[in-house]
């Protein structure tokens, strides 16, 4: 059918297409439409059945017409293909392909969309990336016959130096070789794809040829000079250099002088087209190497003279050419000097302007540098100076050192002996420290193997254990050990520390299952701390049951230092939260405040204004004061005047409710007094719980006992003797009041009796004696409110700061009126009694004011001494011998009184000297420590 014929009506239509448009549904129309399209129908019949179905079913005409469009393309890349076919066959027939017009051709046949991969575009393509491939070889090929070209013309050149019976005997080799690299070359031109080569290569690869040709030819030509002068003796002598001597020596003549090379050089063109000429290099007897020597010796000292001549007479003409001269002669005859003028050589050539100088001289100056840094390397005794390590390192690079100068120089055989006997004598040292590395090594090893068996043998042992911190302890050993055992290669490093690792882990299994379960309780205390700490009640006793539960489990399994720590702060937080919260609450909740509250803060407000008009006396009146009025003195003073007062009345006995208060404070002060804190924490929560209850209760003032005076201490055991540290006193009381038990401010202590603080004795421990009777405490009046507390402490730690405070200023005035009255000799300028302090009495201060308004006498060198030793204060590093030599002697005499005994006397000795500056200085360190005693 084709497109001129009648439309196909819808029977005809269905028929062709086996049933399509009869089809119940639409999968299988679309199945009886696959199974059509297999038959390969025309696109004429698909197009009048697209035109059906499309109106149809558009979903089956979709497949329709994908195939129809797939046809369309076909047809449009069967045109490109012809298209870009017949522009491929025009490069492939032409006389010379274009490498890149080959290439351009595929890059733009792919943008157009022709189909490279379907013949006969791939037939093409083929071909053309073949002929590429072909060319850029044969390119290739030309640059590496130039390189040959270049490597035969230098073997020519060598051989050309070589002797002459080593020259005729490679000269067939290098003959075949020429004749190869001809042959090649010819073949490159004749290949089919030659005319496409750039036109660059082929001049280059002719180049070669003829240059390589023309070298040949003079190799060929000068060889047959050579062999023809050796068997004739009156044939003319080879133009190379080598050879006419060689044949000269067989004919029993001597080189040319050196004097007609250096007249030779005068044009700087003769000096190339007429080398020098060089000694042959053939084995030579002794008698001709010194005939040689001594030749070469007359040839450069002539040239030498001329040119050192010239250079000290200044001429005006220009010594170039006298170095120039020098300069041959050197290279003529440089191998067979000897060293005695190479000093020489390299000065005159240096002021003749060469920069380069006599090599050979400069090399030596390196390796004579080289050779005594290998003999530094053991001192005299043959002992190493440094390292194994070092030795090895610096050993490397002094040969390696010597390796660079042979290269670029002459060698000098006399330098490289000593040299290289003592780069192998320093050598022993590095094998001996090899060796003991190696057997060190293997030590260390075995002593890491042996303690990966101890640990395996304690893992055994300690399979039961429930030590656990002791367990820690231990692993933490065996990991330093194995940290600290000694240096291994990496190899074997990493071999034993996998199997370490095995075995460390199974070792401290179970004590990391203790620690996990331990962090789990932990977490449950820390639960229910936070109930309790948000519970609206805090009990204290929950409080110290938690922390004791928390401290038990502490100490049984120890824990990393950073998250013991973290655990405790997260467990601690909700309970100082809650103490924070009922301290706050606290004041909302206190009631009226009683009176003798009142009179406390009374007295501590007082106290603060005597402190703040910084007057002594006023401040210690006002401290008194406050401490009648903490022991209810000041109400007994004014309930006193008010019986007076009162003249008809009599006492009232004590009401019942009153008396039934005073006795429930007292039951509650000794419950108080019998509780002692378990820990920190409990210890503050007791404290704080304490503070709350006596906020809530209000006592009256109880008769008060005045205290029983402390018996004073009248001497102590220690060592006595001068310049040792004296022990200290038994310390009395330190001003603070005895508070209650856990109240802050309290005197640690301060609620036990006499018989408080021996050990052993469990009556003390009661306060009473052993069968139980409670002796008498003293009377701390009555209990404070926590306003009325809280004040009278401030107020205390303020006052006591500023007598601190006062009495340091009033010590150092006194101290510098003391230095004062010395430096001027005035005795009415010295302090009073009352100003100098209870250590110095009228007559210590009668005999400072006669020594110091007397005129000066001798230095008090050992007085001043002894009031160092006194004041137990450190003596200039100069006299540190004499102070040592004064104990001896002090402990010699053992009737006589000690420094501390006699210092006010040795203070006036002292005063009767000159004044100084170092003495002063002295003098007033000491009395610093002994004003305030």
């Amino acid at each position: 059918m084709n497109s001129t014929s009648k439309p196909f009506d819808l029977a005809s239509l269905d028929a062709l297409t086996s049933g399509i448009f009869n089809a119940p549904t639409s999968g299988e129309r679309s199945a009886r439409l696959r199974e059509w399209l297999l038959t390969e129908p025309s696109e004429d019949l698909m197009s009048e059945v697209y035109r059906e179905l499309s109106g149809r079913d558009k979903g089956v005409a979709k497949l329709l017409k994908e195939k129809l469009d797939d046809i369309k393309r076909l047809h449009g890349q069967e045109s490109l293909a012809t298209e870009w076919a017949q522009k491929a066959e025009q490069l492939l027939q032409a006389p010379r392909l274009n490498i890149a017009d080959a290439l351009a051709w595929q890059r733009d046949a792919a943008k157009a969309g022709a189909p490279l991969s379907r013949e006969p575009l791939a037939g093409f393509k083929q071909r053309l990336t073949e002929v590429v491939k072909g060319v850029e070889d044969l390119q290739h090929q030309v640059m590496v016959q130039r390189e040959a070209a270049v490597l035969l013309a230098q073997r020519i050149e060598v051989l050309s130096t070589k002797s002459l019976a080593e020259a005729l005997g490679g000269q067939t080799g290098l003959q075949a070789d020429v004749a190869q690299w001809q042959n090649q070359a010819q073949a490159l031109t004749l290949n089919s794809v030659w005319p496409s080569v750039d036109l660059k290569y082929p001049p280059q690869l002719d180049a070669a040829g003829k240059q390589l040709q023309a070298v040949w030819d003079g190799f060929s030509a000068a060889a047959g000079v050579a062999a023809l002068a050796q068997s004739d003796a009156s044939a003319a002598l080879p133009p190379v250099p080598v050879w006419a001597d060689e044949i000269r020596r067989l004919r029993g003549e001597l080189p040319q002088h050196a004097t007609q090379a250096a007249e030779s050089v005068k044009p700087a063109k003769a000096a190339k087209t007429e080398p020098a000429e060089k000694p042959a290099k053939s084995k030579i007897d002794p008698a001709q190497r010194q005939a040689l020597r001594e030749q070469a010796m007359a040839a450069v000292t002539e040239v030498l003279q001329v040119l050192e001549k010239q250079l000290t007479e200044a001429q005006e003409a220009s010594p170039a050419e006298a170095t120039v001269a020098l300069r041959h002669a050197l290279k003529t005859h440089g191998k067979h000097l000897d060293t005695s003028l190479d000093e020489r050589l390299h000065k005159a050539l240096t002021a003749g302007g060469d920069a380069e100088g006599w090599q050979r001289w400069l090399a030596d100056q390196v390796r004579t540098e080289l050779v005594t840094q290998a003999e530094a390397l053991l001192d005299a005794n043959k002992a190493p100076t440094v390292g194994g390590r070092k030795m090895q390192d610096k050993l490397r690079q002094l040969r390696d050192s010597w390796k660079q100068i042979d290269q670029g120089g002459l060698p000098n055989h006399a330098l490289w002996k000593r040299f290289d006997a003592a780069c192998n004598e320093a050598y022993k040292t590095v094998l001996a420290w090899l060796e003991q590395m190696k057997k060190e090594s293997a030590d260390q090893r075995a002593q890491r193997v042996a303690l990966m068996d101890e640990v395996k043998a304690w893992t055994a042992e300690n399979a039961q254990s429930e030590d656990w911190r002791a367990q820690l302890r231990a692993l933490h050993q065996f990991a330093d050990r194995w940290r600290n055992a000694g240096h291994l290669s990496e190899k074997a490093f990493g071999e034993m520390q996998g199997q370490w690792k095995g075995i460390f882990k199974a070792a401290a299994a179970r004590l990391e299952a203790a620690q996990k379960a331990s962090i789990e309780r932990r977490q449950a205390l820390i639960n229910e701390a936070r109930e309790v700490g948000a519970a609206p009640a805090l009990r204290v006793d929950a409080v110290k049951a938690l922390q004791q539960r928390w401290q038990v489990e502490a100490q049984s399994v120890p824990l990393d230092r950073k998250t013991e720590q973290k655990l405790w702060e997260v467990f601690r937080a909700p309970l100082d939260e809650a103490f924070q919260r009922k301290g706050t609450e606290r004041p909302q909740a206190a009631g009226p405040v009683s009176a003798h509250d009142r009179a406390v803060i009374d007295a501590s407000k007082a106290l603060d204004a005597a402190n703040a008009s910084g007057d002594a006396a006023k401040i210690r009146a006002a401290m008194a004061a406050l401490d009648a009025a903490l022991r209810g003195q000041a109400l007994q003073a004014q309930a006193a005047q008010s019986a007076a007062t009162s003249t008809a009345n009599p006492v009232a006995a004590p009401t019942p409710d009153a008396s039934a208060e005073t006795q429930g404070d007292e039951a509650s002060a000794a419950t108080t007094a019998a509780e002692a804190p378990a820990d920190e924490q409990a210890s503050e929560a007791g404290s704080t719980e304490a503070e709350s209850d006596s906020a809530s209760q209000e006592q009256p003032a109880a008769p008060v006992v005045a205290p029983k005076p402390a018996k004073p201490v009248v001497a102590v055991r220690g060592d006595d003797r001068p310049g040792q540290k004296r022990a200290e006193a038994p310390a009395g009381r330190d001003g603070r009041r005895d508070g209650r038990p856990g109240e802050r401010g309290a005197r640690p202590g301060g609620d036990r009796g006499p018989g408080a603080g021996r050990f052993g004795d469990r009556g003390a421990e009661r306060g009473g004696d052993r069968f139980g009777d409670r002796a008498p405490r003293e009377d701390r009046g009555p209990r404070l409110g926590d306003a009325a507390f809280r004040a009278q402490r401030e107020a205390l730690e303020r006052a006591e700061m500023s007598l601190r405070k006062l009495a340091a200023q009033a010590h150092g005035e006194t101290l510098g009126r003391v230095m004062t009255a010395w430096q001027e000799r005035q005795a009415e300028a010295l302090p009073t009694v009352q100003e100098l302090g209870k250590g110095v009495n009228a007559s210590t201060r009668q005999a400072w004011a006669q020594a110091v308004s007397a005129e000066p006498k001798t230095p008090a060198a050992t007085a001043l001494l002894r009031l160092e030793m006194a004041a137990d204060v450190p003596t200039p590093a100069d006299k540190l011998s004499e102070r040592r030599a004064l104990q001896l002697q002090l402990l010699t005499q053992r009737n006589q009184p000690g420094p501390s005994e006699t210092w006010a006397q040795d203070v006036a000795q002292v005063l009767s000297g000159p004044h100084e500056e170092a003495t002063a200085r002295r003098l007033q360190n000491v009395l610093k420590n002994l004003l305030r005693s």
